[in-house]
Formats: structure tokens, C-alpha cells, sequence
């Protein structure tokens, strides 16, 4: 019988309402849960701590792998740290109760805790400590309501539970096994089977996400899904009961959970996978969508802050565009490839589809290699979860056949960071794309406006084309030709010539825009900016990587956090050797670009390596040709004509030698411009800086810490500097660069010069000869153009 035409407009008529009315009951359930948790997730107890600076002595659960920190980052009059050498640790945990001159208030607040590394055995997740401490407030917005900076050492109360103590020491096991393993596939190995990055160096760490791998080093859905499928696989082998094989694939799916620590992100992809799990066995992808709203809705009832979260609308997005989006893409592939193939490709296409408006919010760039690199590393990763964690539960057993495993897991390890080194040294591994809003908007219009193309009526393989796989799918599929008003096998010539001509014509438009804007940008720049140009700093987001020139020698202060946005700024200013690097400290701000110059280096000076990571940082780029030499005060060289000079740290000091107090900080001088740069430097450290070196009057100094409010104005009296250059990202989170920088800036005289509203700053001498400095910013606070500020020194 033939289905009954249901025209467009009478199916809008009926959903739109009730859709808008699901919305509006949805938004006003969170917004209750929100007025619920509130008060508890914030008590006034912990707001009238905070706001008077008091010394409270804190009980804290702890929820996350403590991780090294080389200072609190934060002003040392609210709590921040003070800058001497002690190692120093920040996780993740919760605050039960707050004591103060005897009395002790019981209270629930998810914080993140700075605090100093116990004299004894590590902290452990579930572990319960007490500490002296000061609290301040987190970002509303935040996952954490609270930040919580200790004085002095935890003291352990309590050990964690037993199934907690049991995860503890297995991945303890494993990490230490996996870490006598060869080169990158050994350090990456943990992250594969268990989720452990904290072997994973900067350097793999930048080469894994600029070549968008770096979801498999975090536990995700996937790996949740590929644990319990395995499981279900192994049931029916067995032939266990259906009952059976869901209980089995549900029990080791939580001691997988426990395993890799029971974090939230963890918690979400494993609610993730269930979905996914369910759909597929279901035999029906129409079933997921619901289930997954359903859990979105639960996760955000429970935890509304997750919806500023990254990580959870990541998930979420990636879960929904299998579901949706690999189906359609697979059948679309199949009509010029084999199945399996198109299967194959269709998975990360969907995902990267899915994921991509919001991954320029994370990085304003495009994966130019993302798609071919999942295709390459992707099959392996599953193996390397799969035998890595059978080698993780045989350690404390078979430790002699665990270890003959992990040569095994090792194999795909290694495949895949391989993988990821090569895409990442491509070029235009990854292109620059528009950020914020705009750049949001414009990717997930065009992203719609490619899959209308793709999956529309009259596409061979699209649903609603005969002869296509879609049109004789079956039930299966459940969005069809009938849901447009359109019959199945019926002249699809209406909608292509209606959507299909405009939708690649708009298409085509855009990506001849953004390839002559590409060209056309770098140009532009090339011709703008002055071409005696002596120091530029490169607009990196939130980290450090600026130019120190003297003709056609290059120094390179840092390194910035992403590869593919150094490359780009060095490819702008035409540098293609780097003479002197300079590695200030090893925080991935300003570290995590070093693919990009790898290879390219002739000497670099680099601050004292707090751990192995480091070290392979250092072995790294010796391999690559250059001199490493560590820097400290007093060491003194040449850059053409430039002569340069370390003022801190101090060789053979007890503190201050590592970390952010550590700061390797250099000046130049020469050419009419002096100028030196505070790397990440704090109060405490600057006013030792003063001590010790007195670098005296400058012309441009880098801002210390991106313009935190950890500064010291003694210092930049003394240097009464021309421009403060301030390298800092968008939105940061941090509240960078702080009023009262700026303010002590404003007091000195100094311009302020920022990348996160200026883009690009590149400073001359103005060719007027009269001693006055040229400012060129890339862009305004208004997005021209223009010449920037000259001031007489």
C-alpha cells in the first residue's frame, strides 16, 4: 500500500511546538538542579574563608593523579606559592570540612588543590589529607568551586579504599613496566591502555594534537566500548546467556572504570560507551539518540557545570555524530571504494565532523592531516588497550609473561606515535582557521552545508536514491524521502536543483575565499609589518613564543603550545633557522611547539629539567643538531650584532631553579633597542631578580606570566620599559592579563602591547632616526589593521 504524502509544512506544524516545549522543560529542570546545588557546592563558610584570606586547616579527598607544578601561579598574598625550589603538586578533590581556632564546619567542595609533595610516599586517588591552607574563588563557570593552596606538606588521615588502593598500585606497576620500553611507543603506552599521560613529553604531547590523536590517550568512549566489546565477544565464545554476557561486559566495564581512576570524564565515557553498546546491540541506530539525550540530561542534572566543560560537550558530540553521521557517510563512500573500506573512513570522518566547530574553540586551526592519521593510527589503538591490559592485570602475577605482552602492546604503541610525529611534521599539518563565535559559526555552517551535499537526495548512495544501499536498507533506516514529503524513488531533481546547486556554489566560494585569504594573509603581513623589524611576538594563544633578530640571525624565546600556530608565525617572518633557542621553563605553554623546530636549531639554552621528560626534550633536540647548554646568570653570547646576557637563575643557588621561579631569563641588546624577557617569573622571583642582577633600563620588556597579577613593581620601575609585550590567548580562563599588571605597567609609563587583542606584535626602530620605537600589531581591538604606537624612550 502506498505511503500517504505528508507534506512539509503539516509535519513542522505538529513538532516544532512540542520540540520547543521539550527544550523549555529541559532548561527549566537544570536551571532547579542549579538552584539546588549551589549552596551546597559553594557554603558561605567557604566564601567568608576566601574573602578573608584565613589560614584554615582544609580536609580534602583526593579524586585525581597528583601532578607536578613547578609554582602555584597565583599572588603570593592570596595563597599563591612563594617560589622557592620544593617540588609542588596540583589535583583534583573534595573538601569535607574547614577547621579554624577550634571550631570545624562539615561542608562538600569540589576544589583543585596547590599544594607542596608529601616528604613520603605519594598522594593516591581516594586518599584522605589534611592541610593548612588558604582558599580563593574559582571562575563561576569552573568544574572546581574553589582553589586551595597549601602551606605547608599534606598530612595522610586515611588510606583510600581498598578497590581504590588496588587500581593504585596496579597502575603504579604498569607505568614503571611500561616506562623501561623504548622510545615515544613506551611513554605512550600507559595513556592506550589505562589513560595514564603523565610519561607522554611535550613534544609527543604537541604531535599528537596537532595530528588529532590526542583522543586516544584519554579515556573516552571508545575505549570504554572496545573493553565491553571485547567482553561480549568472549561471552558468546563461551555461549554465556545473553543475561550473562551484559552482566560480565557491565562488571568489567566498572573495574576498567576504577582502573583508569573514576574521574568525571571517565564516568562520562563510560555512560558514553553504554550508549553506544546499547544502540549497537539493539539493532536499531534510531534507538541511540534517545538514550543518549537521556543521559545527557542525567549527567547535566547531576552535575550542571559539565556544560562548561570541553571534555563533556566533546564526548557528547562524538558519541551523537557515530550515531547520526557514519551510516549515511559510509553508504555515500561505498559507491567508489570497497565497504569495508568506506566503513573504515566513514568512523573518524563522523567524529571529526561532529567535533569540529567546537575544537577551533580549543585551537582556531584546521586538522589538515586528522582524518588520514585516524585512518593509520586508529586500528592499532584498540590492540594496544586491548594487550596493554591484559599486561597490566598479569603484573602482579605473571610479571615474566606481563613483560612479553607489553612488547607486544608496545608494537602498536610505537605505530602510533609514529603516526603522529610524521602528520605533525608535515606541512599545513594544520591551517589557520577564525576563532571565537565567528569562527564556531562559520565552521558548523559550512560543515551542514557539506553533509546536505553529501547525504541530499540525488547523491548515489544517499538515502532515497534507487539502486543505493540507504533506499533498500529497510526499516532500519529511519529518516527517509517520506519524512521530506518526498516519495522514495521519486525525481529528486527538485531538491538538487533547489539545494544542492547553492549549497556547493556557497561551498566553493568559501573555500576559494579561505585559500586566497591563506596566501593573501601571509603576504599582506610579509609587506605590512616593517622589514627592519627587530623583535615580534607571535600570536601563540595562551603561552610564549616571541623573535629576538639581527638581520638574518634569528633567536627564539619559547616555543608556545602549539606547533602548528608557531610554524605558521615563523613561516609569516620568513625564518627558516632558528640560532639561539631559548627554553625559559617547561610548562607546555611554552614548550608544547617544539615539533615545529626541531631540526631547525643551532644552540639552545634551556632551564634546569625538573624530570625525564625533560631530559628527552633535551635529547630531542640534540638529535636534531643543536647545542644544548643549560642557561643561568652571567652567561653571555652574540647574535649577529646583538649581544645577549642570562640574568636568572642564579648557578648553584638552593632555590629558585626550576618551575616558573626558575625562568631562564635572557636580554638583549644591540641595535638601538635593549630588551629582556621575564619568562614566567613571579614577585618573589623578580625581587630576587632586582638582588641579584639589576638589569637596569630597558626598551621593551616580555611581561612576566602571560600578566598575572604576580608581579613585582619594583622590578618594572627599574626597567621603565618603552612596550610591554604581553603574551597572552582569548577568553584564557585566567583573567590575563590582570588589571593590576596593567596598572603597574600604566604607572611606568610602558605600553602595553597584547597579542589576544593586537594578534602579531613586531617592534622597530622608527626609520625617522630619532631613537622612537615603531609598534606593528596585526589587528585592532576592531579587527583592522593598523601601524602601531611611537613613543620616544
Amino acid at each position: 500500500v502506498p505511503a500517504r504524502r505528508v507534506p512539509v509544512r503539516e509535519v513542522l506544524s505538529s513538532t516544532v511546538p512540542a520540540q520547543l516545549a521539550v527544550c523549555c522543560a529541559g532548561a527549566a529542570l537544570l536551571a532547579s538542579a542549579v538552584a539546588v546545588t549551589a549552596p551546597a557546592r559553594l557554603p558561605a563558610e567557604v566564601q567568608d574563608v576566601a574573602a578573608r584570606h584565613a589560614v584554615v586547616t582544609a580536609t580534602v579527598t583526593v579524586w585525581s593523579r597528583p601532578v607536578e607544578t613547578a609554582s602555584f601561579g597565583g599572588h603570593s598574598g592570596t595563597g599563591g606559592g612563594g617560589g622557592g625550589g620544593s617540588s609542588r603538586v596540583r589535583f583534583k578533590g573534595t573538601v569535607s570540612s574547614l577547621g579554624q581556632g577550634g571550631h570545624t564546619v562539615a561542608v562538600s567542595v569540589p576544589v583543585v588543590v596547590f599544594a607542596e609533595a608529601p616528604d613520603g610516599p605519594a598522594l593516591r586517588i581516594g586518599a584522605v589529607i589534611r592541610l593548612p591552607a588558604r582558599m580563593r574563588l574559582a571562575e563561576p563557570g569552573d568544574a572546581a568551586a574553589a582553589l586551595v593552596f597549601g602551606r605547608d606538606p599534606p598530612e595522610p588521615i586515611a588510606d583510600p579504599p581498598w578497590w581504590l588502593s588496588w587500581a593504585n598500585d596496579l597502575r603504579a606497576r604498569f607505568a614503571d613496566a611500561a616506562g623501561r620500553l623504548p622510545g615515544d611507543g613506551g611513554d605512550l603506552l600507559p595513556g592506550l591502555a589505562i589513560g595514564d599521560t603523565s610519561a607522554v613529553g611535550p613534544a609527543l604531547d604537541g604531535a599528537m594534537k596537532t595530528s588529532s590523536l590526542s583522543h586516544l590517550t584519554a579515556v573516552s568512549g571508545a575505549n570504554c566500548a572496545v573493553v565491553t566489546a571485547g567482553v561480549l565477544l568472549l561471552g558468546g565464545y563461551l555461549r554465556l546467556r545473553r543475561v550473562a554476557r551484559l552482566a560480565l561486559a557491565l562488571l568489567t566495564l566498572a573495574g576498567f572504570v576504577v582502573l583508569v581512576t573514576p574521574e568525571p570524564s571517565v564516568l562520562r565515557a563510560a555512560l558514553m560507551a553504554t550508549v553506544l553498546l546499547f544502540s549497537i546491540g539493539s539493532g536499531r541506530s534510531g534507538r541511540g539518540l534517545p538514550l543518549l539525550a537521556l543521559v545527557v540530561i542525567v549527567l547535566l542534572v547531576f552535575d550542571p557545570w559539565l556544560a562548561r566543560s570541553y571534555g563533556f560537550a566533546l564526548s557528547v558530540l562524538a558519541t551523537g555524530g557515530l550515531l547520526v553521521l557514519a551510516g549515511p557517510l559510509g553508504r555515500v563512500l561505498g559507491r567508489w571504494m570497497p565497504g569495508w573500506l568506506a566503513g573504515v573512513i566513514a568512523i573518524p570522518l563522523a567524529a571529526q565532523l561532529a567535533c569540529q566547530p567546537v575544537l577551533v574553540l580549543l585551537s582556531p586551526t584546521l586538522p589538515l592531516y586528522g582524518v588520514p592519521a585516524n585512518l593509520l593510527a586508529g586500528p592499532a589503538a584498540p590492540a594496544a588497550t586491548v594487550i596493554g591490559l591484559i599486561a597490566c592485570l598479569l603484573l602482579p602475577w605473571l610479571p615474566g609473561v606481563a613483560g612479553g605482552i607489553l612488547q607486544l602492546a608496545w608494537l602498536p604503541s610505537a605505530w602510533i606515535a609514529a603516526v603522529a610525529a610524521t602528520s605533525a611534521a608535515l606541512p599545513g599539518s594544520r591551517l589557520p582557521w577564525l576563532g571565537g563565535t565567528f569562527g564556531v559559526t562559520a565552521t558548523g555552517l559550512l560543515t551542514l552545508l557539506a553533509l546536505a551535499l553529501l547525504l541530499s537526495p540525488g547523491v548515489p548512495g544517499s538515502p532515497g536514491v534507487p539502486g543505493s544501499p540507504a533506499a533498500t536498507a529497510g526499516p532500519a533506516v529511519t529518516a527517509g524521502p517520506a519524512a521530506t514529503g518526498v516519495r522514495s524513488g521519486g525525481p529528486p531533481s527538485v531538491w538538487r536543483s533547489r539545494w544542492r546547486i547553492p549549497a556547493a556554489a556557497v561551498l566553493i566560494v568559501a573555500a576559494g575565499t579561505y585559500t586566497g585569504s591563506l596566501i593573501g594573509s601571509g603576504v599582506g603581513r610579509a609587506v605590512a609589518f616593517p622589514a627592519d623589524w627587530q623583535i615580534a611576538a607571535c600570536d601563540i594563544g595562551q603561552g610564549d613564543a616571541v623573535v629576538v633578530r639581527d638581520r638574518d640571525r634569528y633567536a627564539l624565546v619559547d616555543v608556545g603550545p602549539d606547533p602548528a600556530m608557531l610554524a605558521n608565525c615563523l613561516r609569516t617572518l620568513g625564518i627558516e633557522r632558528i640560532d639561539l633557542l631559548v627554553l625559559t621553563h617547561y610548562d607546555m605553554d611554552h614548550i608544547g611547539g617544539i615539533e615545529a623546530v626541531i631540526g631547525r636549531v643551532g644552540t639552545a639554552l634551556v632551564g634546569i629539567p625538573e624530570n625525564a621528560q625533560d631530559e628527552r626534550l633535551h635529547e630531542r633536540l640534540a638529535d636534531g643538531g643543536a647545542e644544548v647548554r643549560t642557561g643561568s646568570r652571567g652567561d653571555r653570547g652574540t647574535l649577529g650584532g646583538l649581544h645577549w646576557e642570562i640574568f636568572w637563575p642564579v648557578r648553584g643557588s638552593s632555590v629558585m631553579q626550576t618551575g616558573n621561579p626558575g625562568s631562564v631569563t635572557i636580554g638583549f641588546d644591540g641595535r638601538g633597542i635593549r630588551s629582556i624577557f621575564l619568562g614566567d617569573l613571579g614577585e618573589d622571583a623578580q625581587n630576587a631578580l632586582r638582588r641579584a642582577s639589576a638589569p637596569g633600563q630597558v626598551d621593551v620588556v616580555k611581561v612576566a606570566h602571560h600578566g598575572s597579577r604576580d608581579q613585582s613593581p619594583n622590578l618594572y620601575a627599574d626597567l621603565r620599559a618603552t612596550v610591554g609585550l604581553i603574551s597572552v590567548g582569548v577568553d584564557n580562563g585566567y583573567g590575563h592579563p590582570t588589571d593590576r599588571l596593567l596598572e603597574i605597567l600604566a604607572a611606568d609609563g610602558t605600553v602595553a602591547v597584547r597579542t589576544d587583542r593586537q594578534g602579531m606584535a613586531v617592534v622597530a626602530l622608527d626609520p625617522s632616526g630619532h631613537g622612537a620605537l615603531t609598534v606593528w600589531t596585526e589587528k585592532s581591538t576592531t579587527g583592522a589593521s593598523r601601524r602601531g604606537n611611537s613613543s620616544t624612550r
